[in-house]
């Protein structure tokens, strides 16, 4: 066979397998879409139209398969003969050399279709986008109409209020005559006017007059201030240069000192060197040093390791835990035996130190007088619950800051008998998983205490706080749980008393361990003018007082303070004045005043300079809680 005649028949050959597969995917598609979701596995739509067409026509070339073909594609139902014809067609195919032509031009019929189907949609794109566009026209038109209606309704509303403004201006020439008839009237009351005005003008030119000579009697006043300042700066100075002179001389002598020191230390390194070059030289007592010297090492390190680690195991036995700030007990048995003699023999000149030393009462504590008496009642009933053997009540104490929390409940623990310890809620976080060993810790040391003892815990709520709190750390949480572990039951050997300034910040669970809540509120006038003269005899030894005690020679004599015109008046004013200052802010204030009467060359505390000070920190006073108060403002909108 010549080889265009076996090209010819090889493409008839490829042009009928492709008509045979094309007409069967035609009757597989087709039995497909009439009987449910079937899709042939390598076609994912239906065959279009001109390729089943073409695919029946090049089928009817092949009288074997054409007539089964057409009348499965026509008819409704199910041909099994049609299946089977195109599945025998399917096995000619792929044992036909051409398979792969066929199954080319398949793909290509299904790139057609699907560019087809683009061109649809991109059809379908521009009629869209020119209804949009006719839209947009419209909705322009509709614009500018209403832009028409507006202007028109301007102009009505331009004409409106010109006839309104016409009508007004006659209105006001109305009132105008109206108004001259009624000068006559105005006029004889402007005399009245005038009269009065001219007697305010004088009686402010008499308070300018009163203003300026206190504002002259401030100047002469810190003219005065500036001057013993002067003083005290040209003292400093001199004393200034006298500390130069004495440096340098100093100086001198160390430069001497230092040349000897070189010289000694030249003189001990050449003994040295030679020493070490006859060690060198002689090997065995090189080797004796040198074991000399290990074993020395070796004892020093293996002492201070075992001393260590003595001590350690002492201090956990019978040391006192770290988390306790304060403690009426000795740290160790021994240790409170030079404080118990120091105590007794300094007890004659303790009353020297002033009224806050007395321990014995509650006296010098100034609270408001049911809140004293609530507190005598409460360190009577654990006094005698101590000596009853009955358990003991837990307390809670609340308040703002510095209102004596802390010093009342050392002065109950000593009146009723009991030892005290103080921690505070701050020191707890900071431990991490450690914490719930030392608050065992505490309640196990708390025990061996023979009088009882009284726990204090200051800032309660840095780790009391409310287990539902999203800030609270697991370790914080494990520490709560210890600490009602500890107290779920009533003790008789521990008294807790608990002190925070956010009581509702507390846990459920330790507000139910409280038996006794009691407020601490800010204290009132009489409480103040008490505080006052309390503080100021403590702090401002007046020259009067007597210093011939013997412990006195001991200390550095103070200089003499001078008081002069200074009644119980100014400081019942000065407690009239201080108006929401807590205890602590007025023992501060009393320091001020100390501190400026020692500024002053003669230490002289008069009634002006106590006013002046009261004043200055009044103010103080009210700007730190306006800044308190923006603060907390700008915290709110931050939030």
């Amino acid at each position: 066979m010549s080889p265009s005649l076996r090209s010819i028949s090889s493409t008839a050959a490829v042009v009928a397998a492709s008509g045979l597969a094309s007409g069967l995917l035609a009757a597989l598609a087709n039995h497909t879409y009439a009987d449910g979701p079937f899709r042939f596995p390598y076609i994912s739509s239906p065959l279009p139209q001109s390729s089943a067409s073409h695919s029946a026509s090049v089928g009817s070339s092949d009288g074997s398969i054409s007539h089964p073909l057409s009348s499965s594609s026509s008819s409704g139902g199910f041909d099994p003969e049609s299946l089977e014809r195109g599945a025998k067609a399917l096995r000619e195919i792929n044992s036909s050399p051409y398979s792969k032509q066929v199954f080319e031009l398949m793909r290509k019929q299904e790139e057609t279709r699907l560019a087809e189907i683009e061109a649809e949609k991109a059809m379908n794109l521009a009629i869209r986008t020119q209804a949009d566009i006719e839209k947009q026209q419209k909705l322009a038109q509709e614009q500018r109409n209403l832009i028409h209606q507006q202007a028109q309704t301007k102009a009505q509303v331009a004409r409106y209020e010109d006839e309104l403004a016409r009508k007004r201006m006659q209105t006001e020439h109305d009132a105008q005559r109206k108004q001259n008839a009624e000068l006559v009237k105005m006029q004889e009351e402007s005399s009245t006017r005038k009269e009065q005005a001219r007697r305010a003008a004088e009686e402010q030119i008499q308070a300018q007059l009163r203003q300026t000579e206190k504002e002259r009697a401030e100047i002469e006043r810190e003219t005065i201030r500036v001057k013993a300042l002067a003083e005290a700066e040209g003292r400093a100075h001199e004393a200034k240069l006298t500390e130069e002179y004495n440096k340098r001389m100093l100086l001198e002598r160390m430069n001497g000192e230092k040349d000897k020191w070189i010289a000694s230390i030249n003189a001990t390194f050449s003994h040295i060197e030679g020493a070490l070059k006859m060690l060198l030289n002689d090997q065995s007592k090189m080797v004796m040093a040198v074991g000399g010297i290990t074993a020395l090492a070796a004892g020093v390190y293996t002492t201070r390791e075992g001393a260590r680690v003595m001590w350690g195991y002492v201090n956990r036995l019978l040391g006192q835990p770290s988390l306790i700030r304060e403690s009426s007990i000795s740290k160790f048995p021994w240790s409170g035996i030079v404080s118990k003699i120091s105590k007794k023999v300094y007890r004659d000149g303790a009353s020297s130190d002033g009224p806050l030393r007395n321990s014995k009462s509650f006296d010098n504590i100034i609270l408001h007088p049911s809140l004293k008496r609530r507190i005598k009642q409460l360190a009577r009933a654990t006094e005698y619950t101590k000596s009853h053997q009955a358990p003991f009540r837990n307390m809670l104490f609340y308040g703002p800051p510095g209102t004596g929390k802390t010093m009342v409940a050392k002065e109950m623990a000593r009146k009723s008998g009991l030892d005290y310890a103080m921690m505070t809620g701050g020191d707890v976080a900071p431990l991490g998983s450690q914490a719930v060993t030392k608050i065992h810790e505490i309640f196990d040391w708390a025990k061996k205490s023979r009088k009882g003892l009284l726990l204090f815990i200051d800032e309660a709520d840095a780790f009391l706080c409310e287990r539902n709190n999203t800030h609270m750390s697991e370790a914080q949480r494990s520490a709560l749980n210890a600490l009602l572990f500890r107290t779920g039951d009533q003790s008789r050997d521990i008294v807790l008393v608990l002190a925070t300034n956010r009581p509702g910040d507390l846990d459920a669970a330790v507000s139910d361990r409280i038996d006794e809540v009691i407020e601490f509120p800010l204290p009132g006038e009489e409480e103040r003018f008490e505080l006052l003269k309390l503080y100021l005899n403590h702090y401002i030894p007046s020259a009067g007082e007597d210093k011939s005690s013997w412990r006195s020679l001991l200390k550095k004599q103070q200089q003499r303070i001078v008081v002069k015109d200074l009644s119980d008046d100014d400081i019942r004013e000065a407690a009239k004045l201080t108006h929401g200052f807590s205890g602590r802010e007025i023992a501060k204030l009393v320091a001020s005043i100390r501190a400026a009467v020692y500024g002053n060359p003669n230490c002289v505390l008069d009634s002006s300079l106590f006013k002046e000070i009261v004043n200055f920190k009044v103010e103080e006073h009210y700007k730190r809680i306006k800044l308190a108060g923006d603060g907390t403002n700008q915290s709110f909108k931050k939030r």
